[in-house]
Order: structure tokens, then sequence, then C-alpha cells
């Protein structure tokens, strides 16, 4: 188990903070406010972002961050599909094939580690940081201008990160938070 003093970490309440703001989106999503909505998972994503660096320079990282960290992810990432269903079911139509690319690069890894180690992973690799933002990017592009070459870019680079992430999991023998990627796993 884990202390309070263990959960109320700042990077850890930046992480909580997205189990929060899931509720919230959801409302916004309901209630056809798409400013609400994105202003709302700006911030969501920016704490995403933050809880990690805000760990790290700290020293406050945490095998309960990387946890939490797994978590919300999953919540936010199945509020967002939820909202823009909701909020724009058009243009996720139109786009379904990418979307449905980007959600099963997101859960492939998922499954494949809970299938090996009977647990969640928490790898957090560069290549899937890299991959949330470029993901996050195509969506405020896709929602606010229209343009969707950007999501087809982005639901690639989730694909090569997922099998990064699947790889990672083949080859370790152990599971493991926190590995920034499979050249530095190959290197121990």
């Amino acid at each position: 188990m884990f202390t309070l003093k263990q959960l109320t970490t700042i990077p850890n309440l930046l992480t909580c903070s997205r189990f929060i703001f899931a509720p919230i989106l959801l409302w916004f999503a309901a209630q056809q406010n798409e400013v609400g909505f994105l202003i709302l998972l700006m911030i969501s994503f920016t704490t995403d972002v933050l809880d990690g660096m805000t760990a790290r320079l700290l020293n406050q990282s945490s095998e309960l961050g990387a946890k939490l960290d797994t978590f919300a992810d999953i919540i936010i990432y199945t509020t967002i599909a939820i909202s823009a269903w909701w909020l724009w079911p058009d243009t996720v139509l139109q786009q379904l094939n990418y979307f449905i690319v980007i959600v099963v690069s997101y859960l492939a890894p998922i499954m494949i580690g809970f299938i090996k180690f009977r647990a969640l992973t928490s790898y957090h690799t560069w290549l899937v940081k890299f991959a949330v933002v470029v993901v996050a990017c195509a969506f405020f592009i896709l929602f606010i201008f229209g343009l969707a070459w950007p999501l087809h870019l982005a639901s690639l680079i989730a694909v090569v990160a997922a099998i990064e992430e699947i790889a990672i999991t083949l080859i370790s023998k152990k599971l493991q938070s926190d590995i920034a990627s499979i050249w530095l796993l190959l290197r121990r």
C-alpha cells in the first residue's frame, strides 16, 4: 500500500488532477461546450507533461506515481474518445480508421503487458511521450482547424511507439517502470 504523504507529492497531485478533469471533460462534451472541453483538455495534457518533469526535478519519481500516471492516462484517453464522439461525430466518422489505429496502438501494449506480467506496464518511453504530444497536437489541429493530415502522421508515430513498448514487454523478464527506450533496456 501507500501512505497519504506518498500520494500527496506535487507530481502525484498533478497526476490526480486528471481524475478530476475526466468527468468535467465529459460534462463539457455532453453540453456541447467545445471551447470549455478543449481548454480543459489542454490543461490536462499540460499536467501530463508536468507531472513527470516535476517528479524528476524534485526527486519524487516513484512506482506509485508511475501507476497513477498510467491509470490517469487510461481514464483521460477513454474520456477523449467518448467526448470526441459526442462533440464531433462527423469528423470522428471521417477519420475513424486513424482513431482506431491510435486507440489500438495505445491498448495493445497495455494488454500484452498485462497478459505477460498480470499488471499494467508503466514504461513511459521517450517515443510514447513524443507520440502523445504529436497525437494531442493533431487532435487540436483536427478539431479546431479541420486539418486531418497531422492525425494521419500521428497515427503512424503511435504505431511505432506501440511496437517499441511491445518489444520492451517481450524482452523484459520482469515488470519495470520508466524505461526510456528499448535501446537503453538492451544496454543494461
